[in-house]
């Protein structure tokens, strides 16, 4: 295949249907690395994701038999977007997989963009669950089955991020930051890169809890992974595509994986500092620099802002996992005195001014002298831990740290 070629080709036939987002420096990021840092803005795209481009790539190639048939797409959400939108624009009949976990905030969404020309199936609990049915579906019933990434059309779509990027920025770019999930956009983008721009490093950037990509890079084929964290919905995958992969591996530089915690306190960041609302997957890129600090100093360096469809009912969840990553949550079961008083000894004895008890659930209540008690604690300084362990420890309070022992912990607090 001429992936490059048809790059060039995706990019006339998106014209008037795909918005060349904006390329704009952020200054706070760039004072902190001491860089240029410079944000390529795809979660502003209509559909709030780069999806549009493969989507729309792919069933505009479609032939009038094809397009007449109907066609079928599984994603956990953003491909689902760009495809229903596509079907509205095309008026082409589409049925979409998603998973039951997909935010409803993205089903929704996929309804808005798709109107009458799109069918929602939820199914399953992965994005490999929904593309199990889909596939089944495209060949019982002879529909063309439309790809989130192992498509050349659709890799070609994506790809076109990276001629917008070289269009806009006209000084060496030293670094580009890419999401990977399936790869179609980190192969699209790092082929245009290789081609025009070959002394620029492509670093693709997984979710430490999904690390499809970079394992199977590791073991020189493309391997399945048997268990995901889900989190980073956009881009967790078990298994990368076959021609993703074979690009990838010959055109990426690197692949850095970004913990869950550290997603979510960019979020968060993100939000606070720059009034910008990404998803978990938009903000792998920018969730990376930390790792390449040292590297990227005094650099010109692009980040991918692959999506912004994120849901507020996750807002309590994100807060949570960026508190734990960042050292200022903390779960505990304690052996709790069941006498009047403890309570108020247990704040006074054991906890600074500054530490909140934010979880407090009795496991069980009985006429013993002691119950096990689960106590979350939210610090305002990490290093507080080690006095509040050493507290307990002098004032006779038995307990078990949770965020050491994960079955214990997810069994407890979920």
């Amino acid at each position: 295949m001429n992936l490059f070629n048809e790059v060039l080709t995706a990019k006339k036939q998106l014209e008037n249907v795909v918005a060349a987002t904006p390329l704009t420096q952020n200054l706070n990021l760039s004072d902190e690395f001491k860089a240029t840092i410079l944000l390529k803005r795809e979660d502003l795209q209509i559909v709030r994701s780069y999806k549009i481009r493969g989507a729309y790539n792919k069933i505009s190639s479609l032939n009038e038999s094809e397009k007449a048939t109907g066609i079928v797409c599984a994603s956990a959400g953003n491909h689902a977007q760009g495809v229903a939108y596509s079907c509205n624009l095309l008026h082409i009949q589409g049925k979409i997989y998603m998973p039951k976990t997909t935010p409803k905030q993205k089903v929704k969404q996929v309804q808005l963009f798709g109107k009458s020309f799109v069918e929602i199936i939820l199914t399953g609990d992965t994005f490999d669950d929904a593309y199990a049915s889909a596939t089944a579906d495209a060949i019982k019933n002879h529909k063309i089955f439309i790809h989130p990434f192992d498509d050349i059309k659709v890799m070609a779509g994506q790809g076109t991020v990276g001629l917008e990027i070289l269009d806009t920025f006209k000084e060496p770019i030293d670094y580009v930051f890419v999401p990977i999930g399936g790869g179609g956009l980190a192969s699209g983008l790092s082929e245009v890169f290789k081609q025009l721009s070959p002394e620029t490093k492509i670093i693709g950037v997984e979710p430490k809890g999904a690390p499809s990509m970079k394992n199977s890079i590791q073991e020189n084929k493309n391997t399945a992974l048997t268990t995901i964290d889900k989190f980073v919905d956009g881009a967790a995958v078990k298994q990368v595509g076959d021609m993703t992969f074979e690009v990838c591996r010959k055109n990426l530089d690197d692949i850095i994986l970004v913990p869950e915690g550290k997603v979510c306190t960019t979020i968060l960041r993100l939000y606070n500092e720059e009034a910008m609302v990404v998803e978990p997957a938009g903000a792998l890129t920018i969730a990376a620099l930390d790792f390449y600090k040292d590297k990227i100093k005094d650099k010109n360096v692009v980040c991918v802002v692959s999506g912004s469809n994120n849901d507020i009912e996750r807002t309590a969840e994100i807060k949570e996992r960026s508190l734990l990553y960042e050292g200022l949550m903390h779960y505990f079961m304690i052996q709790f005195p069941q006498r009047p008083g403890a309570l108020k000894e247990f704040v006074n004895n054991i906890l600074g001014p500054d530490d909140d008890i934010t979880y407090f659930q009795f496991a069980k209540k009985n006429s013993r002298e002691v119950g096990s008690v689960v106590v979350g604690l939210e610090l305002k300084n990490k290093k507080d831990i080690l006095a509040i362990k050493m507290n307990m420890t002098k004032n006779g309070f038995e307990f078990q740290y949770l965020n050491d022992n994960q079955d214990l912990f997810t069994q407890l607090i979920g």
